[in-house]
């Protein structure tokens, strides 16, 4: 069963895109979305979650941006498309629909965004504290900054995000599991320092790289979904949720 609610954060409001399983759940799921918003795809993972016993909150934190579901789509579909003129001349529009969202005053508002999510989750029935995140991409970047900013969260599984600094990673105390493509290479540079800190500060920190697979292997939408990766990615996400949450 699914549902859209709305919840507040000070003045402003944002869609939650709520999956709830047949039961009682397993635990509570806060599931951030791509760079795209909450698109089609992400509402189907959030369905696939609650399939495996999991009550999923999937918020629209994108729109707050600037970047509603309708227009995440458009530029989804151009950008993965084979027409390599029509990419090139979407550069300037996706240049000047993320703009907002990579304000630092945005990032505040994006992560009290989600801790408001988490107070929702918390307070449902059968939920009973058992809080994890997971994400993509920009939503696994978002992963980790609310494993930083809210020790609610028991476990941590963000999809190839950009890790916090070192500061924000030692305020992470649920255990964190990263997967990566190894054809990302920013985000695999980054790697041996972000275990580094994972390190340093204590973190029960597990990352895998899929050694085919690049960005966005997961996506089953996009041109670059790896099937194999993917399976293995939504098996051992499942096993880490059941035995820390």
């Amino acid at each position: 069963m699914s549902e859209t609610i709305t919840l507040s954060k000070g003045a402003d409001v944002f869609d939650v895109y709520v999956a709830r399983p047949a039961g009682s759940p397993r635990g509570g799921l806060v599931l951030v979305h791509e760079i795209w918003g909450l698109v089609e795809h992400i509402r189907g993972v959030a369905d696939r979650y609650a399939a495996e016993g999991w009550l999923v909150a999937a918020p629209d934190i994108l729109s707050h941006g600037g970047v509603e579901p309708a227009l995440g789509a458009e530029l989804f579909a151009i950008m993965n498309s084979d027409d390599e003129d029509a990419r090139v001349a979407a550069q300037p529009r996706m240049r000047d629909a993320m703009t907002a969202m990579r304000s630092p005053d945005y990032a505040v508002w994006g992560v009290a965004a989600l801790r408001a999510t988490v107070d929702w989750l918390v307070a449902q029935p059968g939920v009973e504290g058992r809080v994890a995140v997971t994400g993509f991409c920009f939503g696994g970047t978002y992963a980790f900054a609310l494993a930083a900013a809210d020790d609610r969260v028991r476990a941590a599984v963000p999809f190839y995000g950009s890790a916090p600094a070192a500061e924000a990673i030692a305020r992470i105390q649920a255990p964190v599991l990263a997967l990566y493509g190894h054809h990302d290479p920013s985000l695999i540079e980054a790697l041996p320092g972000v275990e580094q800190a994972m390190a340093d500060a204590g973190v029960a920190f597990e990352s895998v790289v899929y050694p085919d697979s690049s960005h966005a292997f997961f996506n089953d939408t996009g041109s670059r979904y790896d099937p194999d990766a993917a399976a293995d990615a939504w098996r051992r996400t499942l096993e880490f949720l059941d035995t820390h949450v």
